[in-house]
């Protein structure tokens, strides 16, 4: 991942913690937002298959990315108000789960 990208969660936790501090509460917002946006990834995709029948196809496959993104971007801000690196956190994770391919 680009560089852009860490330095942005870092700059959107420092955001964050100045307007709305960084207690326990806080934190546990933080976290909680990321089921708040895996919520609408999952809303997208009931759209694009059309599953509610009183709205039909609502979304696009384009849509569902979005929201998947949105899911990710707000986990590397939680990590980082956390006090851990997004950076280290992903590549660790990477990691384990490379362990789990067959070679």
């Amino acid at each position: 991942m680009d560089d852009e990208i860490w330095a942005a969660a870092h700059r959107w936790r420092e955001h964050l913690d100045a307007h709305n501090g960084a207690d326990p509460l806080e934190l546990t917002c933080r976290i909680m937002k990321i089921t708040e946006e895996a919520g609408e990834a999952a809303q997208a995709w009931i759209g694009v298959l059309g599953q509610n029948p009183r709205k039909g196809v609502t979304h696009t496959t384009d849509d569902v990315v979005g929201e998947l993104a949105d899911v990710v971007f707000t986990a590397l801000v939680a990590i980082a108000s956390l006090g851990a690196d997004p950076r280290q956190a992903v590549q660790d994770v990477v990691t384990k789960a490379s362990g789990y391919l067959p070679a």
